[in-house]
């Protein structure tokens, strides 16, 4: 069967031999694999996030010498099981699934590790039970996107956004155009997205964005205005607490700590937007901690491969809530998969282009240019070879 591989950063179309599914694994033919944004960082950068991961125990994530055959946002069709499998579905049901598989030494990340191979091929292999059918109506285009969608509903859940707060979406790439969706599905009524890129502005429209900015002309952090009552400077914080003392010392006998604490728990404490840092590049977390309001939480969703530095002191001083969120668990993905299939997500805003096999070193290189692409998909049986 045909492959992309990449060694040592080169992506190069190769003949191999088909995968023989083992125990507890299903052969699927790829009908659909996305390009992701961390395929584009592991191709120059996968010896640094090698070594951090064998840190906390995986150490068999990709290495520039090794020929590993990448993609994890896959959908593809059954052709076999493997030993010891419930063959839970037909031959040729369309299905989709997380993209770990588990051999004999444990479990391998997909596309990622030589161990397994992912969806920049004819064939592949998965773990039966992270398998999931594909419900009617969805395309493999759509299906193929459920991957990425999942880690922008992980990364929503995770920031415990509420409907009423200000989200800011720094970065409007794939993952940034999918946490979009995902805070608009989950009804948070002001959403700004901030990109460089025109085209990208223009596709975080599209996905529902409320205000669009480019950050040279408009900061994302006051293009929503003054009205949701956002500290930007310590002093501000320092009256607020005065000005509340005040009041709240007015009524003899009032257990005044007692009713600071009720508006903690119902909400009505001071506090910042929910921001989603999506871009993934030295500096970003040190810009976004220096300019966010006051009380903001901060959701790192981009992966930035090298050692990045930022002030502690500055996140100190203005009680940013720092979180960084990986991946999602299988009952993510399974739901994500169902928005889209119901309807609550449309991920058409994401995807820009298609390419074939021998498409793919070209659609890395489209992939570098914002104003072209955003997600690009690869058929293994299409004959296009440029984006």
């Amino acid at each position: 069967m045909r492959v992309v591989t990449c060694h040592r950063g080169e992506l190069a179309v190769a003949e191999v031999p088909d995968p023989v599914p083992a125990r507890g694994q299903v052969l699927i033919e790829v009908t659909r694999c996305g390009i992701c944004g961390s395929d584009l960082h592991a191709r120059t950068h996968s010896d640094l996030t090698a070594d951090g991961a064998a840190e906390i125990g995986y150490d068999a994530f990709m290495r520039a010498e090794q020929t590993v055959v990448m993609g994890h946002e896959f959908a593809g069709r059954v052709l076999g099981y493997g030993p010891g499998c419930r063959e839970s579905w037909p031959i040729g049901t369309r299905v989709v699934s997380l993209p770990v598989l588990r051999h004999d030494d444990g479990a391998h990340l997909t596309g990622l590790s030589v161990r397994a191979p992912g969806g920049y091929a004819e064939k592949m292999l998965v773990s039966e039970v992270m398998t999931m059918p594909i419900p009617d109506g969805v395309s493999d285009d759509h299906a193929a996107t459920t991957e990425p969608l999942a880690v922008a509903y992980h990364a929503v859940r995770r920031s415990e956004v509420r409907k009423k707060d200000v989200a800011i979406v720094v970065g409007c790439g794939p993952i940034g155009l999918a946490v979009i969706l995902m805070l608009k599905a989950a009804g948070v009524r002001t959403v700004v997205a901030s990109d460089l890129s025109a085209a990208r502005r223009s596709l975080a429209t599209r996905c529902g964005a409320d205000i669009v900015v480019d950050p040279r002309v408009h900061a994302p952090w006051t293009a929503y205005g003054e009205r949701k009552g956002h500290l930007r400077t310590a002093p501000s914080l320092i009256e607020l607490g005065m000005d509340t003392m005040k009041v709240l010392r007015r009524v003899p006998g009032l257990p005044w700590w007692r009713v600071m604490r009720a508006a903690e728990k119902v909400g009505a404490t001071p506090r910042g937007p929910v921001v989603f840092e999506c871009v993934g590049v030295l500096g970003m977390i040190e810009d976004v901690i220096t300019h966010a309001p006051l009380l903001s939480r901060v959701v790192v969703v981009g992966v930035c491969m090298e050692p990045d530095t930022f002030r502690p002191s500055m996140a100190i001083n203005k009680e940013i809530d720092l979180r960084f969120v990986f991946a999602y668990g299988p009952d993510e993905f399974y739901e994500t998969l169902h928005m889209i299939a119901d309807g609550t997500i449309d991920p058409s805003p994401l995807l820009t282009g298609t390419v074939g096999l021998d498409g793919v070193a070209a659609a890395f290189e489209a992939l570098g240019d914002p104003e072209r692409h955003a997600k690009i998909l690869i058929d293994p049986a299409s004959d296009v070879s440029v984006p």
